[in-house]
């Protein structure tokens, strides 16, 4: 069986979390923090989560993990024809690119309370404005982001515009999806999910203890 290695605040693990569940695939969960111990570096080059557990090995990065889970059947999240596939691919790497990472740079300041220098926001202001803009052009939002059917492309999306939602609040000062009726509006459906629900549901209940970690680790 499957094992997905990883904890719950994780917005990575949290994407392959639900592919797996959306999928209806049969799998486990390990609740392990990323580090640097040699156990860990073992199955995860990294030191990163998530990690996925198959019985020929291990395999990390949530790309590829997501990309593997197409082989194991159930519900696809990407489409079979090459054209369509590239375009939910290429949607998933713009959010991650031009949207999360940008977002991920604040961190530090939207959710620890560490000030960081100016140059650092201004620079992934003007990223994450760019971003969406991309976004705006590239996603079909009909209502999904590449279209009709659930991708990998909104597990991206779910996972990656909430919380530059909040960086771009807290520490930029603007709105993210002000102007962004589709975005809000997918957002909206995919929170009614009883999956991504569920979801949050054990990333509320794991803060607390993820909270404690980072703490330690300071």
């Amino acid at each position: 069986m499957l094992k997905l290695h990883g904890f719950a605040v994780s917005n990575y693990y949290n994407m392959v979390h639900l592919a797996l569940l959306e999928k209806g695939l049969p799998f486990e969960t390990v609740k392990v923090y990323g580090s640097q111990d040699a156990a860990f570096l073992a199955i995860s080059p990294r030191g990163k989560v998530p990690v996925l557990q198959t019985e020929q090995g291990y395999i990390s990065e949530t790309s590829v993990i997501l990309e593997y889970l197409e082989t194991c059947g159930g519900r696809p999240l990407l489409p079979e024809d090459p054209y369509a596939r590239a375009q939910v691919l290429s949607l998933a790497r713009e959010i991650e690119l031009y949207i999360e990472l940008p977002a991920r740079s604040c961190y530090p300041e939207a959710f620890f309370g560490m000030k960081l220098d100016e140059v650092i926001k201004d620079k992934a202001r003007l990223e994450l404005q760019a971003g969406i803009a991309a976004l705006k052009r590239h996603g079909r939002f009909a209502p999904y982001v590449a279209g009709e059917q659930l991708s990998i492309a909104d597990l991206y999306f779910l996972y990656s515009i909430d919380l530059a939602a909040v960086v771009a609040k807290r520490v930029l000062g603007f709105d993210l999806l002000a102007d962004f009726l589709g975005a809000q509006a997918l957002l909206e459906r995919l929170q009614q999910n009883p999956h991504v629900q569920a979801i949050a549901a054990e990333k509320d209940a794991g803060m607390a203890e993820f909270i404690a970690h980072i703490s330690q680790k300071r």
